[in-house]
């Protein structure tokens, strides 16, 4: 595994060339510009401790303000998209637990993203592959201002499925090979 400054510096080129430089997800830029996105690398293997993490992450967004959002990253872990995808909805269930429900959410991300019913050679996969598996753990109450705010954002799905599939298969492998250079 590469040490957590190279797992952090990776994520970064993902969320700028990727997310931002192609607007996959309009509100990141100003995040990111303004240093708001917490990083945090989650080494451990074993579920409970993944799942407390998860949780420990969520406490530390209550108690600082200054961070908008975290992305947690899962370099050893969750490697298998179906294992992710179970861990994603055990986590859920354990944010409404802690008495999270509508005060965040979850995000997912995967180097083996596949929606449901898409090939795994569609493009617009990429909208949600990343370097590593990952949570991202978002604030609804800035979802939902920045939703206000922002012209059709019911659009957004489809304007990315779209760009993707323009972009090319080629293309998308290519952007996400490049975080890891």
């Amino acid at each position: 595994m590469p040490d957590t400054n190279t797992v952090i510096n990776q994520t970064r080129k993902w969320l700028l060339n990727v997310i931002i430089d192609h607007t996959l997800c309009p509100f990141a830029k100003r995040e990111y510009d303004n240093n708001r996105i917490h990083f945090a690398v989650i080494e451990t293997t074993d579920l409970q401790s993944l799942l407390e993490q998860i949780i420990m992450q969520c406490a530390a967004l209550d108690n600082h303000a200054n961070r908008e959002t975290s992305l947690l990253i899962f370099p050893l872990a969750l490697s298998d998209f179906e294992d992710y995808l179970d861990v994603l909805e055990t986590a859920t269930a354990l944010l409404y637990k802690q008495g999270y429900e509508g005060i965040y959410q979850l995000a997912s991300f995967h180097p083996k993203y596949c929606f449901a019913n898409a090939p795994l050679d569609d493009a617009s996969n990429y909208t949600n592959r990343s370097p590593y598996p990952m949570l991202h753990i978002l604030r609804e109450t800035s979802i939902e201002t920045a939703l206000e705010n922002f012209p059709n954002p019911e659009n957004i799905p489809d304007r990315n499925i779209r760009l993707t599939r323009d972009l090319g298969l080629n293309a998308m492998k290519k952007l996400l090979a490049d975080c890891y250079k």
